[in-house]
């Protein structure tokens, strides 16, 4: 079944508190798929108020608590999230494999997504933390949560190629941040591609936020932003 365009754009709500993140959910909600709410708004906010919110507003949420944690712990904590009825939630794939596997356990209907390398790494901190290439890792940590059976990774656009070369890895779905539009700014992203370029590597869905939330006026609001990346999403898909 052909994904809508706007099914694979996850909008990321960086915002520290619901005032804020009000006029983006209603506004954003019938022209995306998913809103990403982070450790910001999770930590200013509490994590159940923010989804129900996100949920009387019309949207579905991903729940970037980035659990990493020992299995206990991440397994507790996976309970918790899809007890919220969210859409989706992450756990980072550096906790190791049997952590990964007791949030599959707990995850209910959620999925389950594996962070790999974080897009903001530069390949010289990335030899720093991880002792090696970031490609090297970001497969290294995809088979160890294809293995874990979790549904889907997290993981820069410039590793998508090299992913979706890997039978192994078949099935397992892509989510890219470090996505940015030709009229957006790249921030602190490093590793990045266009909606499009990703698309056509490989991604399943590109969470997306600046570009997105805070659009350059020439492009209009929130939503004439959010529509105008569906387009380009459409037109790499064809």
């Amino acid at each position: 079944m052909q994904v809508e365009p706007k099914e694979r754009i996850i909008v990321a709500l960086d915002v520290d508190n619901l005032d804020k993140a009000k006029s983006l959910v209603e506004s954003l909600a019938p022209h995306v798929g998913c809103f990403k709410v982070g450790l910001e708004l999770l930590t200013a906010v509490g994590g159940p108020d923010v989804v129900e919110f996100i949920h009387s507003a019309g949207g579905q949420v991903f729940y970037d608590g980035k659990f990493d944690d020992i299995p206990n712990t991440v397994a507790g904590a996976a309970k918790a999230v899809a007890g919220l009825n969210v859409k989706m939630f992450n756990v980072h794939a550096s906790a190791g494999i049997e952590a990964m596997m007791a949030a599959v356990t707990n995850k209910e209907q959620s999925l389950v997504l594996a962070v790999t390398v974080l897009t903001s790494l530069e390949e010289n901190n990335a030899h720093l933390i991880f002792g090696g290439p970031s490609k090297a890792k970001v497969l290294q940590l995809a088979r160890d949560a294809k293995l874990a059976g979790c549904d889907g990774i997290i993981c820069s656009p410039q590793e998508l190629e090299l992913l979706g070369k890997q039978k192994e890895l078949a099935g397992l779905m892509k989510i890219t941040p470090g996505v940015r539009p030709e009229w957006a700014s790249a921030g602190d992203q490093k590793r990045i591609m266009t909606p499009a370029e990703a698309i056509k590597a490989g991604a399943t869905a590109l969470v997306i936020g600046r570009p997105i939330t805070k659009p350059p006026q020439e492009v209009g609001t929130p939503a004439d932003a959010a529509k105008r990346i569906a387009d380009e999403i459409q037109t790499a898909m064809e």
